[in-house]
């Protein structure tokens, strides 16, 4: 019951835009004595709010063309496997993809540094359960990893996020999958790095330049990974998990 109300909930832009529209509507108003002013007034809010919903759904709309998550979506499970391969070693990993049966609960091996990494990838079309997080976190042990990631192009189950926290196992959902596709596919790219894998052959693939300097692209706030980003005060690393973390890394 308290998570369907929950739901019902105005969330807090939506809470300030209706207490900016009865604001409008008593000032008006109480300034022209009509109403008619008033309800104009609280219109005018009203409208700028939609239009800003409506911009910011068209570009959310063609961050998602330009990652190629579409492509990623429509993938059998190997390829998304061998997807995510080539985009660790974009971002600076090592990256082995494990064979297809007997696994032991990593589909990829990544190393970078002093770190090895077991990694399961779920290309599903509903949230990744907490058995995902129990395989490979069992599989750091046969791997000898340090570390144990599971990604996916979907979200996970509560119980999931809540497993992975206490097993130190790192999630990396559709949205952080998204983030990390965009930091190798420039605006400027005529083709998504997900439509590249999906048309040629993984052999025939160029590795992406790398785009960390960092020794250690793990934001050391929250876990998740640091993605180098641009701003009026020039490029800096900021962490995948922004805006609920907002921890940066200045660029010399």
């Amino acid at each position: 019951m308290s998570r369907r109300r929950k739901k019902e909930q105005l969330d807090p832009v939506q809470s300030l835009v209706f207490l900016l529209m009865g604001g409008a509507l008593y000032g008006g108003y109480l300034l022209t004595k009509s109403l008619a002013v008033g309800c104009v007034a609280a219109g005018s809010i009203l409208g700028l709010y939609v239009a800003i919903v409506i911009i910011h759904n068209q570009k959310h709309a063609e961050r998602l063309k330009r990652s190629g998550i579409a492509d990623i979506d429509k993938m059998d499970g190997r390829k998304f496997e061998l997807y995510l391969g080539h985009l660790f070693k974009a971002h600076g990993y090592a990256a082995e993809v494990t064979k297809s049966a007997g696994d032991f609960g990593a589909d990829l091996v990544l190393t970078k540094a002093s770190k090895k990494i077991v990694v399961q990838a779920k290309r599903y079309s509903k949230n990744v359960s907490l058995k995902a997080v129990q395989e490979v976190h069992t599989a750091m042990n046969h791997y000898g990893a340090t570390e144990a990631w599971v990604v996916t192009n979907a979200d996970y189950t509560e119980q999931a996020y809540t497993l992975a926290k206490s097993n130190g196992v790192r999630l990396i959902n559709r949205q952080q999958l998204i983030e990390m596709i965009l930091e190798i596919n420039p605006e400027t790219s005529k083709m998504p790095v997900a439509k590249q894998i999906v048309e040629h052959p993984v052999e025939e693939l160029v590795e992406q330049p790398l785009i960390t300097e960092l020794d250690n692209d793990e934001c050391p706030k929250c876990g998740y990974m640091l993605v180098k980003r641009k701003s009026s005060r020039g490029e800096f690393y900021g962490c995948m998990n922004f805006p609920k973390c907002r921890h940066t890394v200045d660029i010399a």
